[in-house]
């Protein structure tokens, strides 16, 4: 699942909420968007494959339940990354966002 967050209907809780849900947490995720907009979960975590990355959140860790239908069922956790993408895109405080 990709949000594009220059469209206000598709950048949206509901979304943020399905996106954190589209990925299991049995492996380390990280949270990444593209240049043109489009954030995702990849399953490539760190410094790996950046081409056309804008700005990632640190990696979620597996097990700490970052990502998966819990983590997105907690609504604090849910508005946490909303309003962290909001504030960085489209122009980001960093290439790495540790937003703990």
């Amino acid at each position: 699942m990709r949000i594009n967050l220059k469209d206000e209907k598709d950048f949206t809780l509901v979304n943020i909420k399905r996106l954190i849900a589209s990925s299991d947490d049995s492996i380390n995720r990280q949270l990444r968007v593209t240049k043109d907009g489009h954030a995702f979960i990849s399953d490539a975590v760190g410094n790996e494959n950046l081409d056309n990355i804008l700005f990632r959140f640190e990696t979620w860790c597996m097990g700490n339940s970052y990502c998966g239908k819990e983590a997105s069922e907690d609504e604090r956790y849910v508005k946490e990354v909303y309003y962290n993408l909001k504030d960085n895109w489209p122009n980001p405080k960093s290439s790495y966002i540790d937003y703990w």
